[in-house]
């Protein structure tokens, strides 16, 4: 099981080493390829993921469900955390809602249960990104645009892929290998990307980096292991919700606590400490559920 394990994590692990050292040594400027990536090539991948497969809602239903659960349930869960850790709940609580599940989600759950999941690591993805520019931006700024969330690339993408899918009609094979072509390059620069930002991680605020690190799979794994328990959900469902909930927060939350002035340092300790940690995290996710 230790190799299995390994032979899953090291893949998603070494591209972000890559990624760290070649940061450090040449400090690039990623800002414009990351917006490339999440206007390009992110949308890419998902829309061709949606469209060449038969989708139907029904599928992953309880899918869509469990992780909407795992986002409010970890809030909930985490709101006495940040009472006792003595930090405002608008600091800690995003970051433990708000998952990875861009970055890390989609490429490890590729990695772990191969293509069949791809259409329910994708809603997940679009869910916690809905909840995240809904919610989310509520909390920290009382401010939410509907239209903005609309003409996201990433969003519309899985929009229009769910609907194309939906419909039944075929897109002309060449159009699709070349979305496919174009969205294989995310998910190898997405962790390369996550590799060169650790080199900017602001270590001062450890404390509230560690709590966030362990608060954040903790609590996402309890809600997904309690919902799984209580809808009687297939193997299959459970491997990939209990994943979700393992995985560490978005680098999105910086942006966010950044934007609105929201102790961003703090933000960033708990994001940072949280994807450093989320080796021991993800392989106790899959020991989990490799063991059962």
């Amino acid at each position: 099981m230790f190799f299995q394990i390994v032979s899953i994590v090291f893949p998603i692990f070494g591209v972000i080493v890559v990624g760290y050292l070649y940061g450090r040594r040449r400090r690039p400027d990623m800002i414009a390829t990351n917006q490339v990536n999440m206007d390009i090539f992110v949308p890419a991948l998902i829309f061709s993921a949606l469209v060449g497969r038969s989708f139907e809602f029904a599928e992953v239903r309880m899918i869509a469900i469990g992780g909407a659960l795992i986002v409010l349930g970890s809030g909930l869960l985490g709101w006495p955390v940040a009472r006792l850790a003595g930090c405002s709940p608008k600091t800690l609580l995003p970051p433990m809602m708000f998952k990875n599940a861009g970055n890390m989600g989609l490429p490890l759950l590729l990695l772990a249960f191969g293509d069949k999941v791809l259409p329910a690591a994708v809603i997940l993805f679009l869910i916690e990104s809905v909840m995240h520019f809904s919610i989310g931006t509520y909390w920290l700024g009382h401010n939410v645009n509907i239209w903005r969330l609309f003409r996201d690339p990433v969003f519309a993408a899985g929009t229009a892929g769910v609907l194309v899918s939906m419909s039944g009609v075929a897109l002309w094979p060449p159009f699709m290998s070349a979305m496919k072509i174009i969205g294989d390059v995310s998910t190898g620069l997405m962790l390369f990307s996550l590799g060169v930002r650790l080199n900017t991680a602001p270590f001062a605020e450890w404390r509230i980096g560690a709590v966030g690190a362990i608060a954040t799979p903790v609590t996402g794994m309890l809600v997904a292991w309690v919902f799984c328990v209580a809808s009687g959900l297939s193997s299959a469902e459970k491997d990939v919700l209990l994943l979700f909930g393992a995985l560490p927060p978005a680098v999105l939350n910086f942006m966010f606590a950044e934007r609105y002035g929201q102790e961003p340092q703090k933000v960033a300790s708990i994001v940072i400490m949280g994807n450093l940690a989320a080796l021991v995290a993800i392989s106790a996710a899959l020991a989990i559920r490799l063991s059962s």
